[in-house]
């Protein structure tokens, strides 16, 4: 069994300078702190996290991080550039020892993700907003569209 955590990083405020730099408000702040406070309730740990470099994505992480142990983290350059075939084929090379995985990032990539992997019409996921789902395989290779069993979206 594998557990894929989607989040959409928390609202974020506009600043001078590039998209890539724009920090979380303090309501998106407060939206993660409630996110981390609700899935805290269910799980104690993650085991790995491919997060955006952008600003906002990294300080969503953070926050999250104060709440559920995230084992091991790597930044991805392609979650802030990438399209729905790269997500896939980061998910596709996750090592078969994690059985958790979280991914933050933007959308429309994230929210395109969720409805692919869990055969949906499109959901969109509102900053903050935090989807799980369930795959019954032991490989992250065999995840394919639509094989994912969406339990919960936090929000």
């Amino acid at each position: 069994m594998k557990k894929l955590f989607l989040l959409r990083h928390g609202e974020a405020g506009f600043v001078e300078g590039s998209d890539f730099q724009r920090p979380l408000t303090p309501r998106g702040i407060t939206t993660i702190k409630k996110v981390g406070a609700i899935l805290q309730e269910s799980i104690d740990e993650i085991d790995l996290m491919y997060c955006s470099p952008a600003q906002r994505t990294r300080e969503t992480a953070e926050w999250l991080g104060k709440y559920v142990l995230i084992k091991n983290s790597e930044l991805q350059l392609n979650i802030y550039s990438g399209d729905l075939s790269t997500m896939i084929q980061m998910i596709d090379s996750t090592p078969d020892e994690v059985s958790s995985c979280l991914i933050v990032g933007h959308n429309p990539v994230i929210s395109l993700l969720l409805s692919s992997l869990s055969d949906s019409e499109y959901i969109n996921l509102s900053p903050g907003n935090l989807a799980i789902l369930e795959f019954d395989v032991e490989s992250w290779k065999l995840i394919i569209s639509g094989s994912g069993d969406l339990r919960e979206i936090i929000n």
